[in-house]
């Protein structure tokens, strides 16, 4: 632990994920070898129950790909369907496995949990915010087990723009609008119900993909993408409907190319939008930033985000 410590903070190195994952497995597995009392073993099967097939579904992935490795696509061919009887028969002969990350997902729920009420109890109004992913990896467990809903063979990006000419590609699968559309928005109403059990408020990544989304074929360059058109309104009602029922704010990431009308609707409807200092200039006049009481109303107001230079190196150049 003190040399992945050393390798990160003193000489500046790269997160080294799976070593970390391993220190923290080890220390994980003698905490969870302690017997469950009565107490917390019904509360361990309430949250079992409440998270049901999804939970079984994410603790099978786990345990299958400590023994598989952790891209499905290359697992025996049996194994790559979550329903079939051979993905069964695995399941039962990992069950430990299954179990123990299972415990793990409910002690996560736990801390979260806490967290929030701390936050709240401390005076905090909003607490908690959480961050929605444009998409999951597509080698992962929610790719595994939601296949019919995820398009094979694609990628969400971005076209070309002002600030990359070659546009992006981000290797996510995207959700197929049909397959949505057919299951009444379950998998993307689960996804948000289990957000907002933690969050007082839900940024979106990308929040335009609500509305239409770059897909790019795999193996092709981002130029040769397509936007492809989801329900936007289904789309959004689902999310304030979720929102509503636990009482949080969301806040959209409307950065990159927005088309017109997008910023209008999520206004509307109460999404906040992200405004962030670098971007804030009076580009119709002398294109300096402009003063805070010319920035737009109702939205996240930000030095920068995640995707730009950290503002010491753009203030020191």
């Amino acid at each position: 632990a003190e040399r992945l410590r050393a390798a990160v903070l003193d000489k500046g190195s790269l997160i080294d994920r799976d070593t970390v994952w391993e220190l923290k497995r080890a220390a994980l597995e003698p905490v969870l070898r302690v017997p469950l009392g009565p107490g917390r073993r019904a509360a361990y099967a309430d949250f079992l129950a409440r998270e049901g097939q999804a939970l079984e579904d994410h603790a099978t992935w786990c345990a299958l790909a400590e023994v598989h490795g952790s891209d499905w696509s290359r697992w025996p061919e049996g194994l790559r369907d979550p329903r079939s009887a051979e993905t069964a028969r695995a399941r039962a002969e990992v069950m430990d496995r299954v179990d123990f990350h299972s415990r793990l997902a409910w002690l996560t729920d736990a801390q979260l949990t806490a967290a929030q009420r701390t936050a709240r109890e401390a005076g905090m109004p909003i607490g908690i915010v959480h961050d929605l992913a444009v998409g999951v990896h597509p080698g992962g467990a929610d790719a595994w087990a939601q296949q019919d809903h995820f398009a094979a063979g694609m990628s969400v990006g971005a076209p070309p723009d002002a600030f990359n000419a070659r546009g992006q590609d981000w290797g996510l699968p995207p959700w197929r609008p049909d397959r949505l559309a057919e299951s009444g928005y379950a998998p993307f109403r689960r996804l948000l119900r289990a957000l907002f059990h933690y969050a007082g408020a839900l940024r979106i990544d990308h929040v335009m993909g609500l509305f239409r989304l770059w897909w790019v074929p795999q193996g092709r360059p981002p130029t040769e993408g397509t936007y492809v058109r989801y329900d936007a309104e289904a789309m959004l009602a689902v999310l304030v409907l979720e929102a509503s029922r636990a009482g949080s704010l969301v806040i959209g990431e409307d950065l990159g190319t927005v088309e017109p009308g997008v910023r209008e609707t999520l206004d509307r409807r109460g999404v906040l939008g992200t405004s962030v200092l670098w971007f804030e200039r009076d580009w119709e006049g002398d294109g300096r930033p402009l003063p805070p009481a010319r920035w737009r109303a109702d939205c996240l107001a930000t030095a920068t985000t995640h995707d730009l230079p950290p503002t010491a190196a753009r203030l020191t150049g």
